[in-house]
């Protein structure tokens, strides 16, 4: 049977880790032999504790989630197959009930070998401005081909090693990735990622929204990822 290595970069992420993790554990209902891998970058809160106790492999000392995200693959390789299969996920996205049976069945059709799946995006924020967001994210998703790291990524390994990995990239590792699958090869899966909105209630929809238009239209034209991140951070 194939497996899934769930990838989980991770900093100081103990408030979303378990809901995250939780999320996860109806694979066993679908039959899917799976193991999850937290990528730490150096947390101290109860990150770790939360991954010990739940029974995840851990690796800690990359910083960056690109770096994390690569340093995950890279941990697992001994226990890698070319046939199974990789999640990507963040640690404060929760995939919605029923996405372990999407995920064998898109496992199982030989025409995804060469192709990655991605979840529908989702805050879990009930204002309108939360579900203007999601439509304007979904349609970025259909018509350019552009699903961000928090909507997750599922992919074959044999094919993740074809495209190289994740570069390690503080910021938009997840775009330079999408772009080399290409949106043609790209399948949104029907199961919501339901991912924290505490970033856009604290700091605000619309300047959050402008600004991560500002730093993918810098990012477009050539500005390093380690600059954008700073300006990300600040």
């Amino acid at each position: 049977m194939n497996r899934v290595f769930a990838i989980i970069p991770t900093l100081n992420a103990a408030a979303g880790l378990p809901g995250t993790l939780h999320g996860l554990v109806e694979a066993e209902l679908s039959d899917l032999s799976m193991s999850w891998l937290v990528a730490d970058a150096g947390s101290t809160d109860a990150t770790l504790e939360i991954a010990r106790s739940a029974g995840c492999q851990i690796i800690a000392g990359a910083h960056g989630r690109g770096a994390q995200l690569a340093a995950g693959v890279a941990a697992a390789r001994r226990q890698l197959e070319a046939t199974d299969w990789l999640l990507f996920l963040h640690a404060d996205t929760v995939l919605s009930p029923g996405w372990s049976r999407v995920a064998k069945a898109f496992m199982d059709d030989p025409a995804r070998v060469e192709q990655a799946g991605f979840f529908r995006f989702a805050l879990d924020d009930t204002c309108l401005r939360a579900r203007l967001l999601e439509r304007a994210v979904n349609w970025r998703c259909r018509m350019l081909g552009l699903p961000y790291g928090d909507q997750g990524l599922f992919i074959r390994v044999d094919f993740h090693d074809r495209l190289g990995g994740f570069k390690p990239w503080p910021l938009f590792e997840d775009v330079d990735m999408v772009r080399r699958i290409g949106k043609h090869r790209l399948v949104p899966l029907p199961i919501r990622a339901v991912t924290s909105a505490e970033r856009f209630r604290r700091e605000g929809y619309g300047r959050r929204s402008a600004k991560n238009l500002v730093l993918l239209a810098r990012y477009a034209l050539g500005a390093h990822p380690t600059e954008l991140a700073k300006a990300y951070r600040s």
